[in-house]
């Protein structure tokens, strides 16, 4: 159960409800340093030093100084400053009632709660429903811890929230940026609607939203805990203002781009779909690319030896002599001269055919194994 920051008292009229007071936000939440020494790791302790003197001041030698001009200050003690401070009160005192809707939020500041104390229930309870059927809220002054502030009793989901409010000194006014007016035309009124309308929300959910930059820096944390290097990712690019933009098209392509927002999931199926149709015909067309050079290999291949054979069977032919002259017809029609046509129909089949055909047998004289058994020599016809 947090604990209350002060009892505190609600007060209008002859009423008083006595309040406890709770801090609604916790800035602890955040990750915060400290500073090391970077030689030893050692925490540095805080000093003042005088730039005229360049000595260290301890703090009973302080004062508070007010700088009116250039380096030109009065000075005030601690005990002529406690003077001035407001006295704490104990109390909360509501001196009006205003619409919830009045109060422009850039004059909120701090909030807390407030839960009511013993036997404060119910005229807590009382307070709180008063006010949520008038659609109003308390505005009250409160002295704390030296200071005074206005603040705004309202009802919250499940209690009254105390709202601190700005002085109107501290809020700037926007009257100082000289914001020109711009006449609108309708078109571009009903695009901007219909944008507005398609991603629109009924509430606000906090716990949606986190806060990204604290997650890298924890997660950086654990990272150096653990022993390993952190990792910075690129900076995105962004799209950097000042561009003259087409105020219609740009409506539009917000408006195509939210509606696509809705189909993501189709989308992102059929996507995938389409991949992997592409990458099976990818891996048929690399498929392919390596059968046909399978083929030309087998083609040059084939090539060669027919080459070779043809070669042989010249040379044979300038051998034989007038012996191969006179045998002209069946010298052609000799089985070398048959394994010469057959390996050249082979070389025309392998340019035709994908398929990888059969060894064919090799000639002799031609490049090869050395078991291949040499060609008969042709027969010499004898005289008559």
């Amino acid at each position: 159960m947090p604990r209350s920051i002060a009892d505190l008292s609600l007060s209008f009229g002859l009423v008083t409800i006595p309040v406890k007071l709770y801090s609604a936000t916790q800035a602890s939440s955040g990750v915060h340093f400290n500073l090391l020494h970077k030689t030893c790791g050692s925490r540095l302790r805080q000093q003042y030093i005088c730039i005229k003197e360049d000595v260290v001041v301890p703090r009973d030698e302080m004062v508070k100084g007010y700088e009116f001009q250039k380096d030109q200050y009065v000075t005030f003690t601690n005990e002529e400053l406690k003077a001035l401070e407001e006295a704490s009160t104990q109390s909360v005192d509501i001196v009006a009632f205003v619409p919830l809707g009045s109060i422009d939020p850039i004059y909120y500041d701090k909030a807390y709660y407030l839960a009511p104390d013993k036997r404060g229930g119910r005229p807590y309870q009382l307070l709180v429903e008063g006010m949520r059927k008038t659609g109003r809220g308390a505005l009250a002054r409160w002295a704390w811890r030296g200071k005074q502030y206005m603040t705004l009793v309202r009802p919250g989901p499940e209690g009254l929230i105390l709202q601190q409010l700005l002085y109107a000194d501290e809020v700037r006014s926007m009257k100082e940026l000289d914001i020109p007016d711009s006449e609108l035309k309708k078109g571009e009124l009903d695009l901007a609607l219909q944008l507005i309308e398609q991603i629109a929300q009924d509430s606000y959910d906090p716990d949606a939203w986190h806060d990204e930059v604290k997650q890298r820096v924890e997660a950086a944390v654990d990272q150096k805990i653990a022993g390993q290097q952190v990792t910075v990712a690129e900076e995105p690019q962004h799209q950097r203002g000042g561009q003259v933009i087409d105020l219609m098209e740009a409506l539009r392509a917000s408006l195509k781009q939210s509606g696509r927002a809705g189909a993501a999931q189709p989308a992102g199926r059929a996507a995938k779909a389409a991949d992997g149709q592409a990458d099976e015909e990818a891996d048929d067309t690399a498929a392919g690319r390596k059968s046909g050079a399978k083929t030309s290999a087998r083609s040059g291949a084939a090539k060669a030896a027919g080459k070779a054979v043809d070669a042989t069977t010249a040379g044979r032919s300038a051998d034989t002599g007038a012996a191969g002259k006179s045998a002209g017809t069946r010298h052609s029609e000799s089985p070398a001269s048959r394994r010469t046509a057959a390996a050249k129909a082979a070389v025309a089949d392998d340019e035709a055919d994908t398929t990888p055909p059969r060894p064919a047998r090799r000639v002799a004289g031609a490049p090869g194994p050395a078991s291949a058994a040499p060609a008969p020599a042709p027969r010499k016809r004898k005289a008559s």
